[in-house]
Order: C-alpha cells, then structure tokens, then sequence
C-alpha cells in the first residue's frame, strides 16, 4: 500500500500503520545498535503514536521541510528522537543512510533533536520539561496568524514530573488554544525505575482535567484507538487544548526490552540485535 492517498478506509489505514510501526521499531533498534549509545526504551514506547502522525496525521511536504502551513510536532522527551528520526528519513525529510550516523560528530542526527542540524525538525529540545512550552509558544503564534496548523508535543510520564509541565498546561488553557495536542507516553517507568514509586502523579487525566484541558485515555499500542484518538483531536475546531494519554509497555516490540528501567538509555549487542530483528521481522 502507498503512503496516504491510496488509502480509503480505517482498516486499510490501520494496518498500513501496524506494518509502518513496525519498520520504524526495526530502524530504532538498527540505529542505536549502530552507536552503541541511545534510549530504545522511550522510542519503542511511542513508535505507534508518532507513526501514526508523520504517515497519516500530520500535513507534512518532506520536499520543503518548512511548509509554513505544515502541522508541527516537538519531542519534548528529546531522549527518544530515535523514533522521530526514523519517521522523518522513511518520510525522506533526508537519506535512510543517515541513521547510521546516530550520535557521531558532524551527524545530522545528534543524541538530543537538533533542529538546526535535522531537515524536518521544528523545535530543538533535551531538558526534560521545556516541551510543553515551546508547543504553547509555537501554539500561540499560529494562533496570532489566523493559521490552522495543530501543534503536537510527545511528553513523557516521568518528565510531567517537572513544574514547568504544569505552567504550561496552564498558560494553553488560559489562552484557549485549541490548536495544541498533548500526547502522554505513560510507559510508567522513567531512568531510576517506576513513575508510581519515584514520584506518584496519580490521575494524569484528571490533572489535565483540572488545568482546563480535553483529554482522551487510550492504549498507545492499539493502533486503531491511536488514529482515531488523534484524529478527533487534530480535526475538530475547539478552544480547549487536548492531551491525548496513552498507555504504553516500555521498549514495547522487543521481548526481552519490555518494560524493564534499564533499556532506558542502553544499547543492545551484537546477539540482542539479532534477536530484536528476528523478532520485528527485519534483516540485520
């Protein structure tokens, strides 16, 4: 199947997204392979969202990166651009060759998203919590211009951790801005273990309830309930942000990465790397 236009009905969008995910998986496991240093963990959790917005979401033109009227996604967990990286070469925002350069000096694909380096990219982030912002600003100013691109920002569950978050969430329901989508990678574990137990954050729903935002809860690995999550949030004229909460497995696709803290940020060898692509369905 063809990206997009081919593609008529929700089942046939559906599984041509399944089997997308599933390449992005296999090039976040090739990538951080290749220099032996990343975060699989977070990128595996959100392949299924952020699949679903660079092939079917999101207006986009890869042949002009910066389409002034192109929706605009910011990775605020900035750890896990791996999987923005994937999505925006098998996009062709750049050459697939590319992703072997993960994290070397002079690579257009550094360790934290660089938009000054990344064709594609429209925020540069890494310090966890600043997201959240930098889509509000990004939010408000299309909202100034009258323009009707949306503003997606991915956020994680132990990054919501940080007051900043909350500011923001603040300041985009003050400001009635519709036009600004929060989706929540809650795969429950962050770098030193569980979110529950370093520090409990309760109900993210109702926390964004009562900052004044729409919210959605959906498995973020169902992707029928992904695409019509996000389409209900992009396609519908509102004056309350949306955060979109998904319930995600930590390095979700690789058995042996699944929901275990230290695939945070660790590399797999040369044995775990065959084993992963066995079992995407990938060559080596």
């Amino acid at each position: 199947m063809e990206y997009n236009g081919s593609l008529k009905t929700l089942d046939e969008r559906v599984a041509y997204l399944e089997n997308k995910a599933r390449e992005v998986r296999i090039e976040i496991v090739k990538m951080i392979y290749a220099s032996q240093s990343g975060h699989p963990g977070g990128a595996l959790s959100a392949a299924d969202m952020v699949t679903a917005l660079y092939f079917d979401i999101m207006n986009l033109r890869p042949e002009e990166p910066r389409w002034p009227a192109r929706d605009r996604f910011v990775i605020s967990k900035g750890h896990a651009c791996p999987v923005v990286y994937a999505c925006l070469a098998m996009r062709g925002f750049f050459p697939m060759e590319a992703l072997g350069t993960l994290r070397r000096f002079e690579s257009i694909l550094q360790g934290h998203p660089d938009m000054r380096k990344t064709p594609g990219l429209d925020m540069t982030t890494g310090s966890l919590g600043q997201g959240l912002s930098m889509g509000l600003g990004i939010a408000m100013e299309g909202n100034m211009l009258g323009a009707s691109y949306k503003v997606f920002v991915l956020l994680g569950d132990g990054e919501i951790q940080e007051g900043q978050v909350w500011e923001a969430a603040a300041s985009a329901s003050a400001r009635h801005l519709g036009n600004l989508i929060a989706l929540v990678d809650n795969n429950h574990l962050q770098m030193d273990g569980h979110t529950d137990k370093i520090l409990p954050m309760a109900s993210i729903e109702e926390k964004f309830r009562a900052f004044g935002w729409e919210v959605l809860s959906i498995n973020g690995h169902d992707m029928r309930e992904v695409l019509l999550a996000l389409e209900l949030a992009r396609g519908t004229t509102r004056s309350k942000p949306v955060c979109i909460v998904a319930d995600t497995v930590k390095g979700k696709g690789v058995s042996f990465m699944e929901d275990l803290r230290e695939w945070h940020g660790m590399a797999p060898d040369s044995g775990q790397l065959k084993r992963a692509l066995e079992e995407l369905g990938g060559d080596r």
